[in-house]
C-alpha cells in the first residue's frame, strides 16, 4: 500500500506591504513532506524559511496556493478551525525556548496537553514519558532558570512531542546553543525520529543541523531552488 505524503504545498505565494511596495516572502513555494522525514528548509537569514514554517504550523496565512497537512486543506479552516489544528496536530520548537518561568519541567510539557482537554493523571505520565525519552529524568521538579540552555531547549522538545503531533516543527532550534549542546541535541531529536517516528521539518543555516537531515529544501529569496 503506497502512503501518501504527510503534507503538500502547491504553489504557495505569500506578501507583505512595506509602505505601497508589495514584498514576496514566499513566490511559488511547491514541496512535498512525507512521514518520518527528518527535514531541513535551509537558507540565509530573510530567505523565506521562518515564513515557510510559520505558514505550515497555522501560525501564518498565505495568499494563494493550496496546502495539505495530514489530510487537512489550511486555505479552507476557520481561524478556530486552525487554532484546533496547531493544538493538536503541530508541534513547535522555538530558537528561543518559550518556556514558563514560572513552571517546572513537567509542568512545561503538560501545558499543550492540558489545552488539549487530556486527563490531569495522561497529561502527567505523557510529559514524565517524554522527558524521559530527551534524557531529563530526575528534573522534572526544576524550573527553566535552574537548567542549562541544552536541557531548556530539551524540555521544549518534550512540550512539542508529549501530544503526540503529526509534525514537529524546529526554528533555528540551535541557535542559542554552543556546537557541543548544539550536537547532542541533535543527536537525541534523530533518535526521536528513528525510534517513535516523529517527523522534524527544521528551518536552519547551522551546517550541523544540515549534515543530519534525511533531505534538504533550499530557499533563497523566498523560492526554492
Amino acid at each position: 500500500m503506497v502512503v501518501s505524503s504527510l503534507a503538500k504545498v502547491d504553489s504557495v505565494h505569500k506578501y507583505y506591504l512595506n509602505g505601497d511596495v508589495r514584498v514576496h516572502a514566499l513566490s511559488d513555494v511547491s514541496i512535498s513532506i512525507d512521514y518520518r522525514e527528518f527535514l531541513t528548509v535551509c537558507g540565509p537569514s530573510g530567505s523565506g524559511k521562518t515564513t515557510l514554517l510559520n505558514i505550515l504550523g497555522a501560525l501564518d496565512s498565505f495568499d494563494s496556493g493550496a496546502i495539505v497537512i495530514g489530510g487537512q486543506d489550511l486555505k479552507s479552516m476557520s481561524s478556530k478551525q486552525l487554532a484546533l489544528f496547531r493544538r493538536h496536530k503541530i508541534g513547535f520548537i522555538f530558537q528561543t525556548f518559550n518556556l514558563f518561568a514560572v513552571l517546572t519541567a513537567l509542568e512545561n510539557v503538560e501545558f499543550t496537553m492540558k489545552l488539549q482537554g487530556i486527563n490531569k493523571h495522561d497529561c502527567r505520565e505523557r510529559a514524565r514519558r517524554a522527558l524521559e525519552k530527551v534524557g531529563l529524568s530526575g528534573l522534572e521538579d526544576r524550573r527553566p532558570s535552574q537548567l542549562s540552555g541544552g536541557q531548556q531547549q530539551r524540555v521544549a522538545v518534550a512540550r512539542a512531542i508529549a501530544p503526540e503531533p503529526i509534525l514537529v516543527l524546529a526554528d533555528e532550534p540551535t541557535a542559542n546553543l554552543d556546537s557541543i549542546t548544539s550536537s547532542e541535541l541533535l543527536d537525541m531529536m534523530q533518535e526521536l525520529n528513528k525510534s517513535v517516528g516523529v517527523t522534524f521539518v527544521f528551518s536552519t543555516h547551522d551546517p550541523m543541523v544540515m549534515e543530519r537531515a534525511s533531505r534538504m529544501v533550499r530557499i533563497k529569496d523566498g523560492q526554492i531552488y
